[in-house]
């Protein structure tokens, strides 16, 4: 109803949605439900407003934690990518009955997936300096920990320039950044120790193990996709497995019918609907 009241007042032709659970460990324990409802539900509730409304672009911001993911975080990023998918396939459908109106003015879907953006909320550098400025330790996962980093600037151009793309192969899209290599974090770390004017002696870096939820390496893609390359050298389109109206038909009927499940209940369950979701692997197991 709210969703229906800010459409009708601002009539948007481009949606960005951005809005989710994103702090994995979090999500991991004590939240794993309401990551569910706010990171999937929410995505389907807008994006059928959306849809209700003729909006031009819908634009999902997704992860690379929604690729193998093995975070109740990343499948359910994961999960808001595959109803984009489903809503596309349906639209499509409709498009195709005879007799329809080709028209009219129909919904596109996006969805881009990036990694962490240097300097955004939550982003190790703004934190690392803030340890050394206290005169450390720097903490740390785990050693071999490694992710891939964009600036901001980047991350908002690209984004853009993938919706503005977004539809030219029919809508429903995921396009993957190049975000060139990952960086060891244990590396980025001793930059900003030296960059400070400081030294390894005198910033200690300390490895506090593997948080919940958390991979040691992320993924841009999984391996059962492929890309296909677009006229911007940093934008690939994902070929990542399709849904459809059932599909999204069941599965939003589980949400809306389930009660509070627990954490383990929700782990237990995700894996009947992003079949990739391993929850085991962030432990270690």
């Amino acid at each position: 109803a709210r969703m229906t009241q800010l459409f009708s007042q601002f009539h948007p032709v481009v949606v960005f949605h951005a809005a989710a659970y994103k702090h994995v460990p979090l999500m991991e324990e004590e939240n794993a439900y309401q990551a569910l409802l706010n990171n999937v539900l929410g995505t389907y509730v807008l994006a059928q407003v959306a849809i209700s409304f003729a909006v031009e672009k819908f634009v999902l911001i997704s992860t690379d934690k929604a690729v193998n993911p093995v975070s109740v975080m990343g499948a359910s990023k994961r999960l808001a990518e595959m109803v984009c998918q489903a809503l596309q396939q349906s639209i499509a459908a409709k498009n195709n009955q005879p007799g329809r109106n080709n028209q009219s003015r129909s919904t596109c879907f996006v969805m881009v997936r990036f990694g962490n953006v240097l300097g955004s909320t939550g982003s190790v550098i703004p934190k690392f300096r803030e340890q050394i400025a206290r005169g450390g330790p720097i903490t740390i996962t785990h050693p071999e920990m490694t992710r891939y980093f964009m600036s901001i600037p980047e991350a908002a151009q690209l984004v853009l320039q993938a919706a503005l793309m977004g539809g030219t192969n029919g809508g429903g899209e995921i396009f993957v950044l190049d975000m060139g290599d990952p960086v060891k974090i244990v590396d980025l770390a001793n930059d900003l120790i030296h960059l400070s004017g400081l030294g390894e002696d005198d910033i200690r870096i300390v490895f506090s193990g593997l948080r919940p939820g958390e991979k040691l390496h992320e993924e841009l893609l999984s391996a059962s996709e492929n890309t296909l390359p677009t006229p911007h050298q940093k934008l690939r389109i994902a070929q990542a497995r399709q849904v459809d109206e059932q599909w999204l038909s069941d599965m939003t009927a589980w949400l809306n019918k389930i009660s509070v499940l627990s954490d383990q209940e929700v782990r237990d369950q995700l894996v009947n609907w992003v079949p990739e979701y391993d929850s085991k692997e962030w432990n270690g197991k």
